[in-house]
């Protein structure tokens, strides 16, 4: 009789699950529609959605517009029950965001905050958190998790950060974070945390290899639907790749790394002008000068894609800080460029730009609490 009780409870939490999946993916819908496709009784489904609705996970608003019988209520889920906060921290300042069930950013913000390895650092970032917490009126048992993405390279366990010399955080903890903040806490690179936001906007990507042009350049790697990060964490560093051994000098120590070319920060030092004032010019006035500055960073990053492209035959993301900058004319002065003495031609459908900006990383590690929410557990 146990076992049978046993087998009895956990076939009611799959077929919860199931409506509730597919509430999720279908993001309005009807009972009769639930009992059509997932080929349930009436009974089930009618259960289900009120054990759903009295826990808040499901609303049941309006209606759908009539097909000759009685109006279909619309059924949804509540997109706010549990948020995911997520955090990019760089050198001057950490971007906070707010993620929805679906990976919306609801609400995001930016706090001036220089980096430090201090105590007082660490405090002042986690009194930030929870004032925007406040700010946006989000209840404590709201937030799923905190997700923080940093620059730098984290220990494959996720409790350090190995390699930091950007921000000179190799001494970063992940109990920095947890034990300052009362919610479960996660750490991880800023460039799998951009990478995971592609990957959520792309879904129907295997493969891709993801350039963050953010102040200081990123990159990642996509496979089998999942970001390769390898041995030692250090999969998908395209910054470091040399263009140039006489180039300009990295931050790493060596020469002509692609960082020194098609960073944000790069771009500003070659324009003389913060990149906002820059795009701002060269858009308005279309004047010579920032024209050519602006195909010598595309003429430099069409030549990585290239070359990385015959070693990962994927699509190409074009995310982070520039991404919003780029115009449907420089995505395609980028593609031809691309394809310029290229043994084999990219298609305008491989070269994708993403859409966050500044608050990519960020958003991207928000996703780590929501898609451990979203992810089916039956025991």
């Amino acid at each position: 009789m146990k076992e049978k009780g046993m087998t009895t409870i956990t076939l009611k939490k799959i077929n919860r699950e199931k409506v509730y999946q597919y509430i999720y993916q279908q993001k309005e819908t009807s009972k009769l529609q639930i009992v059509q496709d997932l080929q349930m009784g009436l009974s089930t489904v009618s259960q289900n959605l009120n054990e759903l609705e009295n826990d808040g996970l499901i609303s049941r608003n309006g209606y759908f517009e009539s097909t000759g019988g009685r109006k279909a209520q619309i059924i949804k889920i509540v997109e706010d029950f549990r948020i995911s906060i997520g955090l990019g921290i760089l050198k001057d300042m950490f971007h906070i965001v707010a993620v929805n069930l679906y990976g919306d950013a609801v609400a995001t913000e930016t706090i001036e905050l220089p980096y430090e390895n201090s105590n007082t650092y660490y405090t002042a970032l986690a009194a930030n958190v929870e004032l925007f917490i406040q700010k946006n009126h989000y209840a404590p048992e709201k937030i799923e998790g905190i997700s923080i993405a940093t620059q730098g390279i984290i220990s494959p366990d996720g409790t350090a950060v190995t390699y930091g010399d950007i921000m000179g955080n190799a001494n970063m903890q992940f109990s920095d974070f947890s034990s300052r903040l009362p919610y479960p806490c996660h750490l991880e690179h800023d460039s799998k945390a951009a990478a995971d936001l592609e990957l959520w906007n792309h879904p129907q990507l295997d493969s891709a290899l993801v350039f963050l042009l953010n102040p200081n350049l990123g990159g990642a790697i996509i496979t089998g639907h999942e970001v390769h990060q390898g041995n030692h964490m250090r999969s998908g560093l395209i910054e470091h790749i040399c263009i140039d051994p006489d180039g300009p000098k990295c931050y790493c120590g060596n020469h002509g790394c692609l960082e020194t070319y098609c960073s944000a920060n790069a771009l500003k030092v070659t324009a003389g002008m913060p990149i906002k004032d820059f795009f701002n010019l060269l858009h308005q006035t279309q004047a010579p000068n920032l024209i050519q500055i602006w195909r010598n960073y595309l003429d430099h990053l069409a030549f990585a894609i290239r070359n990385l492209n015959l070693v990962i035959d994927s699509p190409v993301i074009i995310s982070g800080y520039l991404a919003p900058y780029f115009l449907d004319a420089d995505m395609q002065y980028l593609l031809n460029k691309v394809n310029e003495g290229s043994l084999f031609q990219m298609t305008e459908d491989q070269l994708l730009v993403g859409n966050h900006g500044q608050y990519t990383p960020a958003i991207g590690a928000a996703l780590y609490y929501i898609k451990e929410f979203l992810t089916p557990v039956v025991s």
